[in-house]
């Protein structure tokens, strides 16, 4: 089964429709599903609004933040929380394509441990993403796959999918904030788990304003990424993941072809 996390802090305007349609996007696609929506100390109606798309879809529930506010802390509590075999992080703003969602738990059952995403190649579309926040967004992905020595362009987007196991294998996350955008994946690749790129996605949210604010993109994302780096060069694979019966696939580009009706 895979379950869908999604942090949401004062969501209500798109909540309930991002739920509604990434669940009938999966049952149409006979993937197994459940959605766990992280209720990050909201002001508004959000939890109202899951219980709303809740009453038709009996796989989706609302559990609270019980930690201090933030995204990275809001994810943390969903991943205590999921059941599934896998957990994809999904942004409640609908900027993320359910058929991307389908693409990627097709790549865990063929065996990867991860999956992830980019936005920034031909066969993905991103509609309206802010000129600022892609500057910034193009130069910090570049220095990220600089000092690792990977051939992958957007480190830096929440979303992505990991096998329950990867989840386990990164403990202890340290992130509190956005930053847990680059703790996740960075520490997968590495402590040893297959992962694999998918073309994604992305659309620009029609209501209110982004949670993400350019500040953070200073010291907490670099001690994040210093700390995974230190751990490359100096841990000597202390910490790097089992291998699974029968091996892992190797890391790679996967270009998906993709499903009908892949937009929101």
């Amino acid at each position: 089964m895979l379950s869908i996390v999604i942090p949401a802090h004062n969501e209500e305007e798109h909540v309930a429709d991002t739920v509604t349609q990434i669940a009938r996007r999966l049952a149409a696609e006979d993937v197994p599903f459940e959605i766990v929506v992280v209720d990050d100390h909201s002001a508004d109606g959000t939890a109202a609004a899951v219980a709303r798309a809740a009453a038709a879809w009996p796989t989706v529930r609302c559990v609270p933040n019980v930690r201090s506010q933030g995204f990275g802390n809001a994810i943390q509590t969903g991943l205590e929380a999921f059941r599934g075999d896998a957990a994809c992080i999904v942004m409640a703003d609908a900027s993320d394509d359910p058929g991307d969602i389908v693409a990627y738990w097709r790549a865990i059952e063929r065996g990867y441990d991860c999956a992830f995403g980019t936005r920034f190649t031909r066969a993905a579309r991103v509609v309206e993403y802010p000129l600022p926040k892609l500057l910034l967004n193009r130069a910090a992905n570049a220095f990220i796959a600089a000092l690792f020595g990977i051939r992958y362009n957007d480190v830096t987007n929440a979303f992505k999918c990991y096998r329950r196991e990867v989840i386990a294998g990164v403990a202890p996350i340290l992130s509190h904030h956005f930053n847990i955008t680059v703790e996740l994946p960075l520490k997968a690749i590495v402590r040893g788990y297959s992962w694999t790129v998918i073309p994604t996605n992305w659309y620009n949210r029609r209501h209110g304003v982004s949670k993400f604010r350019i500040k953070e993109m200073g010291s907490r994302y670099l001690f994040i990424v210093l700390y995974a780096l230190i751990e490359k060069w100096l841990s000597r694979g202390d910490y790097r993941a089992p291998t699974r019966d029968g091996g892992r696939p190797h890391e790679g580009t996967l270009v998906a072809p993709r499903s009908k009706g892949s937009t929101p």
